[in-house]
């Protein structure tokens, strides 16, 4: 059985928890819930779901990378939105950052989201 190896650097949003920005396991790459956060001052951005979303998904894009993956090596995602009716403007922004063979996904609503931020996003990719 492979052992765990936990991933972190300084390119990566700090954490705001106790929990790691990802986990190697054996050819997984396991990346805990990303929010729109700027990794040089920490600080939430509480803009659109769309500017949101795109911060969310640039960090997990600099998680992956880091830990020697990739956003085409992603075979799922979870997607929490504090509001249903941002899905189609989210979804947008996310359809940019997986163009061909977007991996499985689930979308949900939670009733709130840490820091007042609109979305979230956590992945499991394979580690090429």
């Amino acid at each position: 059985m492979s052992r765990k190896e936990i991933v972190t650097s300084d390119k990566f949003p700090p954490a705001k928890g106790p929990y790691s920005p990802a986990v190697r396991a054996g050819d997984f790459l396991f990346v805990s819930g990303q929010g729109p956060i700027d990794p040089t001052t920490g600080e939430a951005l509480l803009g659109t779901i769309e500017e949101q979303t795109k911060l969310v998904l640039s960090n997990l894009r600099t998680i992956l990378e880091g830990a020697g993956s990739s956003l085409g090596s992603v075979v799922k995602t979870t997607v929490y939105l504090t509001n249903m009716d941002d899905f189609a403007a989210m979804n947008g922004v996310y359809a940019s950052f997986f163009p061909e063979a977007p991996p499985a996904r689930t979308t949900i609503q939670a009733a709130r989201l840490p820091l007042g931020i609109s979305v979230e996003i956590e992945a499991v990719a394979l580690v090429e």
